[in-house]
């Protein structure tokens, strides 16, 4: 039961990193980039959800109740998808946008300059000390099945985490936005010959990887519900991990390698002898993967054109 236990937690909590592997894969397949902010997005959605909560709170203190209590969780949580979506948008316009053609290198260092502003800026408004977010109205406790103890919150993580690939799945599959990210991915220039907008295309993923990064800080506020500034730059590393184990560029194999990262940490730690080297197991996973198979689970070799 032990080992089921852990199972389940472990696809729970890969499901996360593939959420925020998603973002990765997705803006380095279609805009050739790696955005190493996109992890501090996700510490910005936990901060948006800390700050509307004790608002929401406020608001409706004259009819605060259990139930009040989710809906207003509910609503924190899209609107920290909102707020994460259009500083994706914004980040996208004015630190990338203008590099479009640039070095990679270029690109990559303004990557980091952008990671490192939304910390210093997260740190400036609510300070370096940790601050407690308060969502237990979405503790739904533990269900007990025999020998067996997952905890609800486990099951709806893995759940959403389903729900969210299988629509992003869809959506690139067979709607005319997803279908045009294809293209874009495939070859910029000929889809801008076929009347795609590239930009606009660029700009939509961005939206989509903040957003998903946002819901994906929220289910990490459920497992530990505390918020630094630098709250998102392991889970990012981590996801960032993911998707190039499954073979960054490929939305399936985000989905694995997110998976297959999150059971290895979870049986990991769950070994006493071997879990203060958790993080170093999974970078070493990486590591030989890449000495095996440098593409990735899923990815593809790519010849550069001279």
């Amino acid at each position: 039961m032990e080992f089921l236990t852990t199972f389940v937690n472990g696809l729970s909590l890969g499901g996360i990193y593939a959420m925020i592997a998603l973002g990765y894969t997705m803006v380095y397949g279609i805009a050739k980039m790696l955005n190493f902010a996109h992890g501090d997005i996700i510490m910005v959605g936990g901060y948006t959800v800390h700050t509307v909560l004790p608002f929401l709170a406020i608001l409706l203190s004259g009819v605060y109740n259990p139930t009040v209590a989710i809906i207003s969780s509910i609503i924190a949580i899209i609107a920290a998808m909102v707020f994460c979506m259009m500083l994706g948008i914004v980040v996208e316009k004015v630190a990338y946008k203008p590099l479009r053609g640039a070095s990679p290198l270029a690109v990559l260092i303004t990557a980091i300059g952008v990671s490192y502003l939304l910390q210093s800026l997260a740190q400036m408004i609510f300070g370096s000390a940790p601050k407690h977010v308060n969502i237990k109205a979405l503790d739904f406790g533990i269900l007990k099945i025999g020998g067996l103890a997952i905890g609800y919150n486990t099951i709806i993580t893995l759940v959403c985490s389903i729900l969210v690939m299988i629509a992003l799945s869809l959506f690139v599959k067979f709607s005319k936005t997803g279908r045009a990210m294809v293209a874009v991915s495939e070859d910029k220039g000929a889809a801008q010959l076929m009347g795609i907008n590239v930009n606009r295309i660029i700009m939509i993923t961005f939206a989509i990887g903040s957003a998903l990064a946002a819901l994906a800080s929220v289910f990490f506020l459920l497992k530990a519900p505390t918020m630094t500034p630098t709250f998102g730059s392991l889970p990012g590393i981590k996801a960032f991990t993911a998707a190039v184990i499954g073979g960054i560029g490929s939305i399936p194999g985000a989905m694995i390698g997110g998976i297959l990262l999150g059971v290895i940490e979870c049986f990991a730690q769950a070994v006493p002898a071997i879990s203060p080297y958790t993080d170093a197991i999974e970078f070493s996973i990486l590591i030989i993967l890449l000495l095996v198979k440098p593409s990735g689970l899923l990815g593809k070799m790519r010849r550069e054109k001279v």
